[in-house]
């Protein structure tokens, strides 16, 4: 296991490489940051510092070598619209974005699970009719209407939750419904589709031929088997919420990463963008290390070699 653990790290590193060559790329290539940076009215005298300072007037596989040297020691350059240290602010934002991360998968997971399973074993009746059919709705309503909707109803309407920001656990309510609602759906359609698969399996007549209940059956027998789509599922839409909410946090003004990435595009701040590609990157591809651990512990019989 130890050996797998490290083997998958050292991984990172060319993966890493090839993404920091994307970013490199993108980002000359989304035009000159020079003139992304400068106003209208900079002089000639303006540009040609502001290209001396940047390096920008070197060859490209060295302006290359300098930026991952840099990258290597954490620094993806200064943000000209904070004023700061890109990686730092991008650090900054992280706990808003795992706190709305973690509140939207946990919301998705009590929904899903018992709506999933429920399905599955009342399966072609009119209860699993409505599940499947909300479970539809779910996932073809966008993010970005589901959160409207409920700031009109929830907010303006009642006035119970605040509409936007970051505060108490109100204000966190709406986006994390928003987000929940599209996983749910998707997971509980996955819950029933592997619970019916498993139900029909060998050893689950035989235990209910042995005289176990069926809620343990279900539960213990069944559940647990079919629970290794689902996890990565959820280790894939987990890691994308942290880093890819950027609609439900723009419509909410949360100040997490996705807001800090839609604010920098938008104000051609190379820098932060380049910061949160990796820090997104490195996350994404620890969580799936540790979706690869999860799997042993849920079924023994997994190896890693």
């Amino acid at each position: 296991m130890a050996k797998y653990v490290a083997k998958s790290f050292l991984q990172m590193i060319p993966v890493l490489f090839f993404i920091s060559l994307i970013v490199f790329v993108l980002v000359r290539v989304t035009g000159d940051p020079v003139a992304l940076m400068l106003p209208e009215t900079a002089t000639e005298e303006d540009r040609q510092a502001l290209t001396v300072a940047l390096g920008l007037d070197k060859p490209l596989y060295t302006q290359y070598a300098i930026f991952i040297a840099s990258a290597v020691q954490g620094d993806f350059g200064t943000s000209f619209h904070y004023g700061q240290s890109a990686l730092p602010l991008v650090l900054e934002r992280l706990p808003a974005s795992f706190e709305l991360a973690v509140a939207a998968m946990l919301l998705a997971v009590l929904i899903a699970v018992p709506l999933g399973i429920w399905s599955a074993v009342k399966r072609n009746t009119f209860a699993d009719l409505i599940i499947s059919g909300v479970s539809v709705l779910g996932k073809a309503m966008p993010n970005f209407w589901m959160g409207i909707m409920l700031i009109l109803l929830f907010s303006v309407t009642l006035g119970f939750l605040p509409v936007s920001g970051r505060g108490g656990i109100t204000h966190l309510v709406l986006p994390a419904i928003t987000l929940a609602v599209g996983l749910a759906a998707q997971m509980t359609r996955l819950i029933r589709s592997n619970m019916l698969e498993i139900l029909n399996q060998d050893y689950i007549r035989t235990a209910r031929s042995k005289g176990i209940l069926e809620i343990l059956v279900v539960g213990k027998h069944a559940f647990r088997n079919g629970l290794i789509p689902v996890v990565t599922v959820m280790s894939l839409q987990f890691t994308g919420l942290i880093g890819g909410t950027l609609i439900t946090e723009t419509v909410f003004a949360w100040p997490g990463l996705g807001q800090l990435l839609v604010t920098s595009v938008n104000n051609h701040d190379m820098a932060i963008v380049q910061a949160a590609v990796f820090v997104i990157a490195i996350i994404v591809i620890a969580g799936n290390i540790l979706t690869d651990l999860v799997y042993r512990f849920l079924d023994p019989r997994i190896k890693y070699s």
